[in-house]
This record gives structure tokens, sequence and C-alpha cells, in this order.
């Protein structure tokens, strides 16, 4: 009788920023387990796998405040043998582990920050990004209103932070691809939008006004990430045009309708999992947790060097449901991906766009390419 193989254990951890979010539609509240759910999809997907390389992966979910420190929670995750971190982090705190991680040989998958200094002024070499920037998806986005010729565009953003820095990437795209906006306006948040203080005959009165004195423009683009204004645009503007951007047609790393390229296997498997489709975290997620397994798998180890030097090999891919093998930019270890463009209710479109093209792979029209990039791997 041959003796029973020991099983190796690969331990991820998933670290979290949350508090329950506000939206303007209930239909747009996040799920409690955004991020999370995809996560453990990819635990089990990589799971059948692990069960004939008697290898098992587990997960270990940990959640802070939105403004919390989160060095020990850290510390504990890596205390409890977690060397491959997920994290749905601010800025800030991504930024006050990242050093601490590299010291201790913890890899680190960004699945929520869309912020472009994550991956350039503030890049490091142990955080792999598989959720697409904000410059990728206002490219991706601007990308498709060129290629249907709809070159003039009105923004509109809100008076938060977030906001301003995707009406930032906004106004990249436009320079990068040609577009023009001929009038910028800033909705301030002063209390008072909220579905909980608004109703909608208010509202319909208060939208056509706010966008009357435009000038001519095709589409109508928001910037409205904190969830104050932008849902409310969409047919109620002064002029019926198209609107674009947190609102209307919409730029998202994955989109619940996607059936391409097998996406109708991910998706039913998910839904049967979790009762509820796939969002873009949840799939930023499954990839993190994905790439992890897959470099597990093929090294037959759980050490965070030979995940590592798996990742960064030169003929490294990984498959998402997106049509093609996804590939990290050495420069800053962001996942190439297209950009899945939509409403509310269908796939309008991917980008890349037919006709934009690059000398070493279409996918880096979207967002800082490597001539571009500030990042300085530390």
């Amino acid at each position: 009788m041959q003796p029973e193989q020991q099983v190796s254990e690969v331990r991820l951890g998933y670290l979290r920023a949350y508090a329950p979010q506000l939206a303007l539609s209930v239909l747009d509240v996040p799920p409690r387990d955004e991020g999370i759910a995809g996560a453990n999809t990819a635990i089990n997907d990589n799971n059948t796998t692990g069960a004939f390389l008697n290898q098992k992966f587990t997960l270990d979910v940990v959640e802070v405040e939105p403004n919390e420190d989160v060095v020990p929670a850290f510390n504990g995750m890596v205390s409890n043998g977690v060397r491959s971190l997920l994290v749905d982090l601010s800025v800030a705190q991504l930024l006050s582990i990242a050093d601490l991680a590299r010291d201790r040989d913890v890899l680190i998958f960004n699945v929520g920050a869309t912020d472009d200094i994550l991956r350039e002024e503030e890049c490091r070499a142990n955080v792999f990004h598989t959720v697409p920037t904000r410059s990728m998806l206002a490219d991706g986005l601007a990308q498709y209103l060129i290629w249907k010729q709809w070159r003039r565009w009105a923004l509109i953003y809100g008076s938060h932070e977030p906001d301003r820095l995707f009406a930032d990437a906004l106004r990249r795209a436009a320079t990068r691809f040609g577009g023009e906006i001929v009038a910028e306006k800033e909705f301030a948040d002063t209390g008072t939008a909220r579905r909980t203080d608004s109703g909608v005959v208010q509202i319909q009165r208060q939208m056509p006004v706010f966008t009357q004195d435009l000038p001519e423009y095709d589409v109508l683009l928001v910037a409205d990430e904190s969830e104050v204004f932008g849902t409310y645009l969409p047919f109620r503007t002064w002029i019926p045009r198209p609107v674009a951007g947190t609102a209307g047609l919409t730029p998202s790393a994955w989109h619940p309708a996607s059936e391409q390229w097998g996406g109708t296997q991910i998706q039913n498997r998910f839904a049967k999992a979790n009762g509820r489709r796939m969002l873009s975290k949840d799939m930023a997620a499954w990839t993190a947790v994905r790439i992890v397994g897959e470099a597990a798998t093929r090294t037959q180890s759980a050490a965070s060097d030979k995940i590592a030097a798996f990742i960064r090999a030169d003929d490294f891919s990984i498959a998402a449901f997106k049509g093609q093998k996804l590939t990290f930019r050495k420069w800053n270890w962001q996942l190439r991906q297209p950009i899945f463009l939509g409403d509310g209710r269908s796939v309008v479109s991917t980008s890349p766009q037919e006709g934009f093209l690059h000398q070493v792979s279409e996918l880096d029209t979207l967002g800082v390419d490597q001539p571009e990039t500030k990042c300085v791997i530390k």
C-alpha cells in the first residue's frame, strides 16, 4: 500500500475596506459580497484542478473600515500563512502595506483601486493589478465614441476627488484620440441630489435646466463615481443626446450580460454559487485567484518567490473569458485587458476598437503606454 501523499495548502487572503455604499438607484447598490464572491468562485475552480495535484487552496477574508489602519490586519493575515493577498483598499491603505509585503515576500493583487497613481508614481514590484485603471476605462470609452464619429463631447463632473480623477482621465482620452470637449460643468454635491432627498418630479425639472446652457455636442460625458447625480442624466438632458461615462454607456472590466468567449460558462457557474450575476470586481478577484492557482499548479509550489517568477515570465498569460489571453505590462504590472462598454442590460461593444493599432499589443492603446509611464519599479 502506497503512503498517502501530503496535500500542499496554498493560502490566499482578501483584505477589503468595506462600508455600505449609497447609489442613486437601488439596482446599483453593490452586493455585500462583491469581489469576495468572485474570489471564492476561483478558489473552487483552483481546487478542482488542485485535487489531482495534492494542492488545496483556501481564502481568508478580513474587512476593515474605509479609513482604518490596515497594517494590523495585514500582519495578522501574514502570520496565518497568507503569501498571496488580494486587496480592495484605498490608495493610502494599499501603500501603507506595499513595502511591508515586499519585505515579507507577500504578493499583493489589487482588485479594487482604479487609481493610475498606483501603476505610475507609486508603482511597486510586488503589486499586481487585475482591475483596470481609470485611464484604461476612459480610453476604452473614447475609442468607441471616436469610432462612431461622435467627436464633440460635453463633460459634467462631480465635486469629489474620484469624480475629478475620472474627469481627468476623460480629458486625457479626448486629447489622445481626437475628441473635443466643447464645454465642462461641475455638479457640486450639496447633499440634496440623492434619491432619499429628491423626488422624480424635482429631478425631471432640475437636469434639463442644468444642461440647458451647454453648446452643441454629440455625447454628454459624466464623471460621477460618487453617485450624486449621474444616474439622473440619461433621458433628462435639455437636448436629446446620448450619455456616457459613469452613467448611460459605461466602461467596465466586466459586464454581467457578457456571454461571448465562453462567458456563459463562468456566468452560470458564478450565478449558481452566488445567486446573482458577476460584476467587474468579482472578475478582477476571480482573475487574481486564478493567476495564483495557475502559477501554483504549474510550479507545483506555494512559495511566493516561485509564484512571482512564474507570473513575471515572458510567456505568462491567463485566460479570463475576454476573447484573448491576458498578460501583464512588465513596466508597472497592470494586467492588459479589453474594456466592456454597456448599459444596464447589454454589452454594446468592447475596446480596443478596430483601427486603433499598436506595435506591441492593441490592448496597450488602453491606458498609460510604456513610453508614457512614470513608473520606476520599487
